[in-house]
Formats: C-alpha cells, structure tokens, sequence
C-alpha cells in the first residue's frame, strides 16, 4: 500500500516551516522578529512557540525572553548527522557523472592517515593506471589529496602533511607549482578554496590529468573527495563541462548550513 504524502496537515506545515525559519538565524530571536519573518501574527506565532517550548525543540531565554532552537532539536539534528552515509549517497551517482563527463571517477575517504580510494567509475574511455580500490594517493601531489588538504580537519592530516612537505623541502622538483614551505601551502589552500577544486596534470602523473572537489559535512569540512581522472588536460580546466558537472555533483551531494533569509 503507498502512502499519499500529497496533503499534509496545515497547521503542521505552518509549524515545520516556524522551526525551518528559526533554523536559518544567526541566533536567539524575539517574538516579534519570529512573527515579523514568518509573516504570522505574534499572537498566532506565541502558540507555536510555546508547544514547541513543552516539547523541546525551542527554548527561552531568561531576562532577554528571546527564543532559540531547544534540546529536542539538537538531538534531531545529530541522529540526522549519525545516519548520514556520505559514501554510499555520493556512489549512487558516479555512472552518470562518468557519463557526463566522459571520465574515470572516484570516490575517496580520509583512512589510514592518507586520502584512501573506496569507490572507482570506468569512463567511456578507461584510463590505463595503476590506482584501485584501496590505494592511498599523496596528500600533496595528487588532486583528491589536495582537496583534503584544504577542506580536512587539520589535526587529521598533520601527519601525512608534514611528512610531505619535509620530503618536498628536501626535493622541490617533487612539488613544482607551489613553495615545499608552510607558507606556500596556506597559499595553495586558498587558491583552491577560491575555485572550489583542485587540479593536476601530468607532470604529477605521467599521462594523466586529474580535477577533485570535496563534499562537505554541516561543518563545511570534506568527508568524501570525488575525482576525475581523464588525458585531456582542457577536461581540468576552471569552466569546463566536466569540472561543472564535477562541481555540481558535489554541491548537490554536500550537506549545507542553512542560510539566514
């Protein structure tokens, strides 16, 4: 039997679309402000909040009477958090982006102190390489491990970054396109934040040319890298059809912060 989602309970949806707008804040809000953003009478807004008050999912706040998200919606929004399954979600969707760009994919994670390959798309043309399932590829040097370079928590990464740039301070013809310093890489970290993607090409490895972006938690940090891997260097190019599609797919696939209206 399928259930009809098609009408829903009025006053519900009006009481959703209170804490939807409240969500979107910056922070406490009075309830003239509520009823002012929302459109709704005070009066008629004061009897939502209060339900929402006995329910937990809003609080108020002492002397200022300003009202907040409560416990309950805390507590919503981590088993939201908890049951998100970055990877899979994003999987489902490789064979198209391979179609769309006609490109290999792939899907990467922080394990093992290194940005570690876990799912892997042919495109139309396969790419002769070596990387698989499983293989960890340089935080530095490669597309995937500079997104997470940018985009990891750095406490994640510190190991494998300065393990990779004493090498690279030791050789620079190992890291050719930014300074093998500290300073350099705060600087690669911003160019990359600037296009929202990283890019190779072959002098990294031979052949091959590689663009990556992140999808993003609720705290805008990279759970999951995508990757495309190709031999037509204009394919990595800023306003390219396959780096749009790439920067696409992950927005759709990332987790935004509400934004306040």
């Amino acid at each position: 039997m399928t259930e009809d989602f098609g009408h829903g309970l009025k006053s519900l949806d009006i009481a959703l679309g209170v804490l939807a707008f409240m969500a979107r804040q910056q922070g406490p809000m009075t309830l003239s402000d509520i009823a002012r953003g929302y459109d709704m009478p005070p009066s008629k807004a004061h009897r939502y909040l209060a339900s929402f008050v006995i329910a937990g999912l809003v609080r108020q706040q002492g002397r200022s009477g300003r009202y907040d998200l409560g416990p309950e919606a805390m507590q919503l929004g981590l088993a939201a958090i908890a049951r998100h399954d970055f990877v899979n979600d994003s999987a489902d969707g490789l064979p198209e982006l391979a179609l769309q760009t006609g490109m290999t994919v792939l899907l990467a994670v922080w394990a093992n102190e290194g940005a570690t390959v876990v799912r892997w798309q042919r495109g139309l043309s396969p790419t002769v390489t070596s990387i698989a399932l499983g293989t960890t590829l340089p935080l530095l040097t490669s597309a995937t491990g500079r997104i997470f370079l940018t985009y990891a928590p750095r406490g994640a990464i510190h190991k494998a970054r300065e393990t990779e740039l004493r090498r690279a301070a030791r050789n620079p013809s190992l890291l050719p396109d930014t300074p093998s310093t500290a300073e350099g890489l705060e600087m690669l970290r911003a160019a990359i934040r600037e296009q929202g993607f990283a890019s190779v090409n072959g002098g990294f490895i031979p052949g091959l040319v590689a663009a990556a972006a992140p999808i993003l938690d609720w705290q805008g940090e990279a759970q999951v890298v995508v990757t495309l891997v190709g031999v037509d260097p204009t394919g990595i190019e800023a306003g390219s059809q396959q780096v749009a599609a790439l920067l696409r797919f992950c927005d759709e696939h990332s987790v935004h912060n509400p934004k306040p209206n």
